[in-house]
């Protein structure tokens, strides 16, 4: 996987640096955009996209085709948290050779990216761990609410102390 370029779009910066460290760690070279605008002004070309299906109060589905219009990627990979029949099926007629669900295994974006089979029964060291979902959870709920704590904490169905505590720890490695 050296020297294969992808290029991340997702609005949500903890989420990306995540995803870049251990994709970096098998070797992939990474760029990073966090909004539609963004991602078009980056120097392509790029092998593989990896795009957020919701940019803020953007559809990541409609930049499928300047996506790879621009960057002519072998591989465009719609990532979502909110997966439905109806959005596969439009992502794939626009363009994108894949669909997956957050959260996703670095083995099986490695898998996606390079049409080689996974091994299931191999130990994965590179899953996300319980806490790192939960930070994700958290922190798109937050952002969904624009910030209000007490508004995020009921939605989580946790007392508004404990989403503080829980946000005053730094995100889990």
């Amino acid at each position: 996987m050296h020297n294969f370029k992808l290029l991340i779009v997702d609005d949500e910066e903890s989420f990306c640096k995540i995803l870049q460290r251990r994709l970096e760690h098998h070797g992939l070279n990474i760029e990073k955009a966090h909004s539609a605008e963004q991602s078009l002004k980056l120097e392509g070309p790029f092998d593989g996209i990896l795009l957020d299906m919701m940019l803020g109060n953007d559809n990541g589905l409609s930049l499928i085709q300047p996506l790879i219009n621009k960057y002519s990627p072998k591989h465009l990979i719609v990532l979502t948290g909110y997966a439905s029949i109806a959005t596969t099926v439009e992502a794939m007629k626009r363009g994108a050779t894949d669909y997956l669900t957050k959260p996703v295994a670095t083995e099986e974006l490695l898998q996606r990216f390079t049409n080689t089979p996974i091994h299931l029964d191999a130990p994965s060291g590179n899953r996300l761990t319980p806490g790192q979902i939960e930070w994700e959870h958290i922190q798109r709920v937050l952002k969904d609410n624009q910030g209000n704590i007490s508004k995020t904490a009921r939605e989580l169905g946790m007392h508004r102390r404990t989403l503080q505590r829980k946000l005053a720890k730094r995100s889990p490695h």
